[in-house]
């Protein structure tokens, strides 16, 4: 039975007491303490709802808000679909609705705190997943289909490829999708703020620890060669329709000025 983590949902393939993610200084172990579910208790209670975003792209997110709430992205090429971060609930009308559409060329994660059920996933479409190496002491269940990569830039498709930005997590990623001007997939590596026109950069956003100037200089660095006018963040309404990557390069800039201030 897989055991999920209410506070993350992370998935740990044997009973244990402790989540190794929520006890990291990125994430926290409630006031009340750990508490855990098994998947099937998850899919008695919750869905997932769809949204498109946009041609090719779509959202699912489960509902009502599970664990820390993240949406993943379901990402449709002429090369085949790609998961963009993961979600912990895979329930059968999930299943139902991706097979429909074409299966999983490719699951792509931005960092650890979205890994959660990514095994079940792989497994049941039968794709493998891709990991930055700099992150697999955070994979808490093995699987046959992870794919640790390096470097910097790890492609997907033709048009398609993973960048790595560091920052939050070491191997921190986001997508970058080559179509209609370009578009960026950000997870929380890039964290989009309420108005819709400005992104932050944490180290630990529940903890509020703040990344260093030098982080922040070296993702801005590495954005720089990229080309997007839209963004799209980990969770519902992150949505950067139009300007994206000067108003992530403005940000970069307005962060590193307060921090010199």
């Amino acid at each position: 039975m897989i055991q999920l983590c209410k506070t993350c949902g992370t998935s740990y393939a044997a009973p244990v007491e402790h989540c190794k993610i929520c006890e990291d200084d990125r994430q926290y172990v409630p006031a009340a303490g750990q508490q855990w579910l098994s998947d099937k208790q998850l899919q008695a209670t919750h869905t997932n709802k769809w949204q498109l975003l946009e041609k090719g792209l779509l959202s699912l997110n489960t509902v009502p808000t599970f664990a820390i709430g993240q949406r993943a992205l379901l990402l449709r090429t002429a090369e085949g679909n790609i998961l963009w971060d993961c979600i912990a609930n895979l329930d059968d009308a999930t299943k139902t609705l991706i097979e429909a559409l074409g299966g999983l060329k490719a699951i792509a994660i931005s960092h650890p705190h979205y890994y959660s059920t990514m095994q079940d996933w792989a497994a049941a479409f039968n794709a493998p997943i891709y990991l930055h190496a700099d992150d697999s002491a955070w994979i808490m269940r093995d699987s046959p289909a992870i794919t640790l990569w390096n470097g910097e830039t790890q492609a997907l498709t033709q048009d398609v490829q993973i960048v790595r930005l560091g920052g939050h997590f070491a191997g921190g990623s986001v997508l970058h999708w080559n179509h209609a001007g370009g578009v960026l997939l950000a997870g929380d590596i890039l964290q989009v703020t309420p108005g819709a026109d400005r992104v932050s950069f944490m180290w630990s956003y529940p903890n509020m620890l703040p990344l260093s100037a030098t982080a922040v200089s070296t993702i801005a660095a590495r954005i720089k060669p990229l080309s997007f006018e839209r963004l799209y963040g980990a969770f519902e309404g992150q949505n950067m329709l139009q300007q994206a990557k000067q108003n992530v390069l403005a940000s970069a800039q307005h962060y590193l000025t307060c921090l010199r201030q």
